[in-house]
């Protein structure tokens, strides 16, 4: 506690900060995109009602489903401006790549394209960035926003998952496994990411660690979805995981 002579101010705090003025603002939007035909309509409709200057990059990874042919259409209809098509499954953390490399912007921001996720979160996201305390903002699911209630062994799983990597970052974080990860353009281009599956996410965590990235948390909504309505991320991705955040944050 400062001590305050009679009539004297508290000095006041400078703390460095990065703005990034609104007005210069461009969203990066990486969409992964595998067998969302029913849904990624409606996404790129929530994506485009956020009033921010935006780049939407779709990566499809094979999909089998007409989701390829739906992209076409969008893509021709100006909803998509750029979009990719991977010759092979590849996995989520490819594609989140192949649209990282093709970004301009200097925002980049993760949209899976399930509904799981809502858009109208990014400002709470992006105002840390914005005002210049954060090089990266990760969406909590489980710091009090309103969420469906699913799977209880999926919240452990979750926690556990978390628990180990800031054990291995140093990081407090509350949601490690978040898809919502907004983070400054060139810093996240800047990194070597290698990850074909759902290791994306403990990878980029471990090497934003590694950069000492200025990370905030915030808290978002979330919809999750059942098995019978598409969710793909299974026990065997979780146990992957351990494996990838022992492999992103000891190996050099």
């Amino acid at each position: 506690m400062n001590s305050l002579t009679p009539g004297s101010t508290p000095a006041i705090r400078v703390r460095g900060r990065t703005p990034l003025p609104a007005s210069e603002l461009v969203l990066s939007v990486l969409i992964p995109v595998y067998n969302e035909r029913n849904t990624i309509e409606r996404i790129l409709d929530e994506v485009h009602a956020v009033p921010v200057r935006k780049q939407v990059i779709c990566v499809d990874d094979c999909s089998t489903d007409g989701t390829r042919e739906a992209l076409e259409r969008l893509k021709a209809a100006g909803r998509i401006d750029v979009l990719e098509f991977h010759a092979v499954n590849r996995g989520k953390g490819a594609a989140i790549r192949t649209a990282l490399a093709l970004s301009t912007g200097n925002v980049v921001i993760v949209q899976d394209a399930d509904l799981e996720y809502d858009p109208a979160d990014w400002p709470v996201l992006l105002e840390p960035i914005i005002d210049g305390r954060a090089d990266a903002v990760f969406g909590s699911r489980f710091l009090g926003g309103p969420h469906r209630v699913l799977y209880f062994w999926h919240s452990v799983g979750n926690s556990v998952l978390t628990t180990f990597s800031n054990m291995l970052t140093n990081l407090n974080l509350t949601d490690m496994e978040t898809c919502y990860k907004a983070v400054r353009g060139d810093l996240a281009r800047s990194l070597t990411l290698t990850s074909d599956r759902f290791g994306f996410e403990p990878e980029i965590t471990a090497r934003l660690a590694r950069a000492r990235a200025r990370i905030y948390e915030v808290p978002i909504s979330y919809s999750g979805r059942t098995y019978a309505e598409g969710k793909k991320i299974g026990w065997k991705d979780g146990v992957a995981a351990i494996v990838h955040i022992v492999r992103y944050n000891l190996a050099r």
